[in-house]
């Protein structure tokens, strides 16, 4: 069982930058594909970026591609999701999963292990 604890969440003006962290209790980090996702109102819950468990690769939705990049520290069991150049559309509430398989990906579907997620707002 890992429980997942997301922190960094918080009200920014647009152009702002904000580092997310997803802190992994209960098993190591360092074997699981790492995932963020986010919800804003309303809307379904969407698939933001992924990286892979040795941190070598990554990919990203094509809305934050260029402006968020994900990077973890295994010997700190922390992922981290740094979002620069923030847009109002990047309001939500952000999530951190952990999949098992140790790929990740964009599908909810993979991941075993969500956090409880923190609120990020982008004010104009």
């Amino acid at each position: 069982q890992v429980q997942l604890v997301e922190s960094g969440g918080g009200l920014v003006q647009a152009g702002g930058s904000l580092r997310l962290s997803c802190a992994a209790s209960g098993r190591t980090l360092s074997t699981y594909g790492m995932g963020w996702f986010r919800q804003a109102p309303g809307k379904e819950r969407e698939f933001v970026g992924t990286i892979s468990r040795s941190g070598g690769s990554a990919y990203y939705a094509d809305s934050v591609k260029g402006r968020f990049t994900c990077s973890r520290d295994n010997a700190k069991n922390t992922v981290y999701l740094q979002m620069n150049s923030l847009k109002p559309e990047d309001t939500a509430v952000y999530y951190c999963a952990a999949d098992r398989s140790g790929w990740g990906g964009a599908s909810r579907a993979r991941y075993d292990y969500w956090g409880q997620g923190t609120q990020v707002t982008v004010s104009s």
